[in-house]
């Protein structure tokens, strides 16, 4: 296919791209107030094919902030509630007997779509859980031995509830480190709030988009264009270097008991070239390390539980690691 074009009539030019993937924050904020981080974190991951995590109380749009971000991007999203007696079939979907045809024909399950909202991924036990690690790592899954594909763009956005865990299962680290983000969504400032309640007194449902006027701005063939641009994002030996440094360290963090992976390494290198392009660079500067260290790193690594028991948590051990490692000139 060329790939100036799609069937939608969407221009793959990266200058273009470039302002519809920037266009998604106005759009996006027709429906969500105040998470500009957030959408740009999806936006990073898209780009780098990957996954994230959302962790936030109940009720601070995440949901919404997922289903916004697919309108206005034009792409499939599909939500499946996890609970303890979720089967892996229920997310992937299993064959069905046809009594008509006397033969086994398979059904997708919820998996098979573009954005898929795993909601509280940690109240299913692991085997539903691991379920998904194929379709993350591999974009396929296997029913009967036979692998199908599953659709480009695909990103998987996994809630969790960072108060609640009685009768949660734990994410496991291998799990983990197959999120390319892990994204903190935070309640919302007061005037944030106020703006909240005002559009719902003015009408507003987050069940219509449309009516919202949430429309699309971009759509595949921009984000194929993007991913293209960003492959061609320099990268210099010195930068290359400082990200390998930031991650030895959190190994050698006496508050840690893991640090950050090779996997890691290369996560964070990935997902600041995609910083640097959107920010309109075509060259990896260390302030964009800086700026996506965190929301990278958080989840792949492991506090002590004596440094935990003083309060100390995996952002403010990456932060030190920030401020102590020599940044290159």
């Amino acid at each position: 296919m060329d790939p100036t074009t799609d069937n939608a009539g969407y221009t793959g030019d990266p200058g273009k791209a470039r302002a519809s993937l920037e266009a998604l924050r106005a759009e996006i904020a027709k429906a969500v107030v105040g998470q500009d981080p957030a959408v740009t974190g999806l936006v990073v991951a898209l780009l780098c094919r990957g996954h994230v995590l959302l962790e936030g109380v109940p009720g601070v749009a995440k949901t919404l902030l997922v289903r916004a971000l697919a309108a206005a991007l034009e792409l499939d999203t599909k939500r499946v509630q996890f609970t303890p007696d979720l089967m892996p079939s229920d997310v992937t979907g299993s064959l069905v007997y046809d009594t008509r045809t006397a033969e086994f024909s398979f059904q997708p399950g919820p998996v098979f779509t573009n954005l898929l909202l795993a909601d509280e991924i940690n109240r299913t036990p692991p085997k539903t859980q691991s379920s998904l690690l194929e379709a993350m790592e591999e974009r396929q899954v296997t029913v009967d031995g036979t692998p199908r594909p599953l659709p480009d763009p695909f990103l998987v956005a996994a809630t969790q509830n960072p108060v609640e865990y009685e009768g949660t299962y734990p994410l496991p680290e291998a799990q983990l480190d197959r999120f390319l983000l892990k994204l903190t969504i935070p309640l919302p400032s007061r005037q944030d709030e106020i703006d909240v309640l005002t559009r719902h007194a003015e009408g507003f449902n987050p069940r219509d988009l449309r009516a919202a006027g949430v429309r699309p701005v971009a759509g595949p063939a921009d984000l194929e264009a993007a991913r293209a641009a960003v492959a061609k994002t320099a990268i210099s030996p010195e930068i290359t270097a400082y990200v390998v440094d930031i991650c030895r360290a959190t190994r050698e963090s006496p508050s840690l008991t893991l640090g950050v992976s090779p996997r890691g390494a290369t996560a964070l290198l990935a997902t600041s070239r995609a910083w640097a392009w959107l920010t309109g660079r075509d060259y990896v500067i260390p302030d964009d390390v800086k700026a996506l260290a965190l929301p990278t790193l958080r989840h792949r690594v492991q506090l002590r539980p004596e440094a935990e028991m003083e309060g100390v948590t995996a952002d403010s051990v990456i932060n030190a690691i920030l401020a102590h490692v020599p940044v290159p000139r």
